[in-house]
């Protein structure tokens, strides 16, 4: 109540910080803390609204992996959804604070991009016409990065950059902070595409290996001609598609010469895609 409080113009650090300390204390403070916030910034006091979308994006920044699990969900999302949304307090709710929970659920998309809900969340918003375009953070205001995890984050990866990117934001030269401000961008954009290179990974070899399943059991079948008309074209079908992801495997390997575990796994499963594809060619030829 105190860190929210509307009768203040100004936030109160202090409470805040004291918030954040409470949450990370108390074992379930990660649970009950987005419940606590979902009803203050829901609230119709536009100021203690706004407090609360500084307390929250404070805790973001300061409350670890269960705080972000916990607002990455469907349940808490919903709740920010209801001040934007016509049909629940988006008619009522002021335009500083509906502009504050659109950019705040934007930079989650950007923070957090492996989070699903939140992305499909705020494309559902543009989808239904409640947000017309991203929202324009100015450059020399600083997306908190997300507070340390247990794995590397994207700011301990590159040693060099994150020592420039500290003395940057220590800086009160607005010329600095615009310099962190890309920088950070362009760590994120670099992070983004080594997941988008992981996803495209996880998700080849997983197709990979389906196919190849379907296609042993067809091909048993077709042995023993008991193969109905349906399953003779689902066969064609499969050995079509596994022609097409061979160039698609090789390109992955080109891609991952610095993992040696993908690596294996990438050729691991291009192993078992030639040797369906040699056994398909061998049974149809012999029949």
């Amino acid at each position: 109540d105190k860190a929210t409080d509307p009768s203040i113009p100004e936030e109160n650090w202090e409470c805040i910080q004291r918030f954040c300390d409470q949450v990370n204390a108390d074992t379930e403070g990660p649970s009950l803390a987005p419940r606590l916030l979902a009803h203050k910034i829901q609230s119709p006091q536009e100021m203690e609204a706004l407090h609360a979308l500084t307390v929250l994006e404070t805790c973001v920044n300061n409350c670890g992996e269960r705080f972000h699990h916990e607002i990455a969900k469907f349940r808490f999302l919903n709740e920010l959804i209801k001040v934007l949304s016509p049909k629940y307090y988006g008619t009522w709710s002021s335009e500083k604070v509906k502009s504050r929970v659109t950019e705040v659920i934007f930079s989650w998309t950007v923070w957090f991009p492996q989070e699903v809900k939140i992305r499909d969340a705020y494309q559902m918003l543009k989808k239904q016409g409640i947000v017309k375009e991203d929202p324009k953070v100015p450059e020399d205001k600083i997306l908190p990065p997300p507070s340390p995890r247990t794995q590397n984050s994207i700011f301990d990866t590159d040693e060099e950059k994150s020592k420039l990117l500290a003395r940057l934001l220590k800086s009160n030269h607005s010329e600095d902070l615009q310099a962190a401000n890309r920088l950070i961008k362009s760590m994120i954009k670099e992070e983004q595409e080594k997941s988008a290179k992981v996803s495209r990974r996880v998700n080849t070899i997983s197709e990979v290996s389906e196919n190849v399943t379907r296609m042993d059991e067809l091909l048993e079948n077709y042995k023993r001609q008991e193969l109905s008309k349906s399953d003779h074209e689902t066969l064609q079908t499969l050995f079509q598609r596994c022609e097409k992801l061979r160039p698609l495997l090789f390109r992955l390997a080109s891609e991952t010469v610095d993992d040696d575990e993908a690596l294996a796994e990438i050729l691991q499963a291009n192993d078992k895609l030639t040797q369906a594809l040699g056994q398909y060619r061998q049974v149809v030829a012999s029949h």
